[in-house]
């Protein structure tokens, strides 16, 4: 994984928090500037997302397919609403402008790590790689040498 990869699955994590403090805020009843678009489906997407960040972190299609479709569904009616309620009302207050910048955050990471995932050429995890047996046990040229070695190695007792 690059730099690049490591970065989208952090900023995605952050954006995991960030999303689970507006829930928790919001069931609270706390004020705050950002509230959940509809508190069921983002208690859904919450617990949706955890599978699909380790299978980000594990380099796998399916799982970052699913991350992007998921927050794509529910930050995309969150920007249709949001410019819907700064259309019919007086304008941008601070409250919307913040919760599309948000929106459009929720968006842009998952399409990034979807597409980082998908243009790269080796998708498999670097976790699970033992660097100092794997010379051994997954060279097939090795192989091949040892088994020629023992063909012509052997011995007869007279």
């Amino acid at each position: 994984m690059t730099i690049f990869s490591y970065m989208l699955t952090v900023w995605g994590v952050i954006l995991w928090l960030f999303r689970a403090v507006v829930c928790v805020l919001y069931t609270n009843e706390a004020d705050f500037i950002i509230q959940p678009l509809n508190l069921t489906f983002e208690i859904i997407l919450l617990f949706a997302t955890i599978p699909c960040i380790v299978l980000v972190f594990k380099r796998n299609i399916i799982g970052a397919a699913c991350y992007m479709a998921v927050y794509v569904s529910y930050f995309g009616t969150a920007i249709y609403n949001t410019m819907n309620s700064i259309v019919s009302t007086d304008g941008m207050n601070v409250g919307n402008s913040l919760e599309l910048f948000v929106s459009i955050i929720g968006i842009i990471i998952p399409v990034l790590t979807f597409f980082d995932i998908l243009l790269n050429k080796n998708r498999k995890s670097i976790i699970g790689k033992n660097r100092s047996t794997d010379w051994y046990y997954k060279n097939k040229d090795y192989d091949r040498k040892l088994d020629e070695r023992a063909d012509k190695n052997q011995y007869k007792i007279r």
